[in-house]
């Protein structure tokens, strides 16, 4: 049996709205046959030791890696919105990979974006573009949502060009609207597609 092609599904989440984003993105990429979606988490950052946080998470996810970064063949990166940019659990795991740069690890990889906000306003556009940035440093090939996608065209919720995106409420209790899920889907599906692509060429 041929193994199948590892791309992570790296996200922070809060309150679980871009927890279900990246469930749905993950299930896109596990649709396409020779690819692998491998979720994983980042610590939060606060003012408490590092040392003093547990290495496994209580819930959900395993931490990411820097070698599990390295090794995958594709990358959706998801964050939370804080005030139009991404969470700074995020930016300080992405802060931590300048020997990837180094080596050129992830040049040439495609790499797509998600979000979640509180409110449909809430600086949804401003985040994905904030987590392309790193990602445009490293050499990655970015990868949006076409307007080929439906759901794009007539949602009443989340949903961008630049990445799929959820309107979660304050607490994160908002479900996944259906365009919301559909795009999220259709991303990690595109993106498994990309590395498929982008591998026998």
């Amino acid at each position: 049996m041929t193994a199948r092609l590892p791309i992570l599904v790296l996200y922070y989440s809060r309150h679980g709205g871009t927890l279900k984003l990246a469930r749905q993105i993950a299930r896109g990429i596990d649709s396409v046959v020779g690819c692998e979606a491998l979720l994983r988490t980042v610590p939060a950052v606060s003012a408490d030791c590092e040392a003093l946080a547990p290495d496994i998470p209580d819930s959900g996810a395993p931490y990411a890696t820097l070698e599990e970064l390295q090794n995958c063949h594709g990358l959706a990166l998801g964050s939370p919105t804080r005030f139009g940019n991404m969470a700074a659990p995020m930016k300080y795991f992405l802060d931590q990979t300048s020997g990837l740069w180094l080596s050129g690890s992830l040049i040439g990889k495609p790499a797509t974006v998600f979000t979640s906000t509180a409110s449909l306003h809430g600086g949804q556009e401003s985040t994905l573009l904030s987590m392309m940035i790193p990602l445009l440093h490293h050499g990655m090939l970015i990868q949006g949502i076409p307007f080929s996608e439906a759901a794009l065209s007539h949602t009443q919720s989340g949903g961008t060009p630049y990445g799929a995106s959820h309107a979660a409420g304050s607490e994160g209790q908002a479900q996944l609207s259906s365009d919301e899920a559909n795009l999220a889907f259709a991303q990690g599906k595109r993106l498994a597609e990309l590395v498929l692509k982008l591998k026998l060429a």
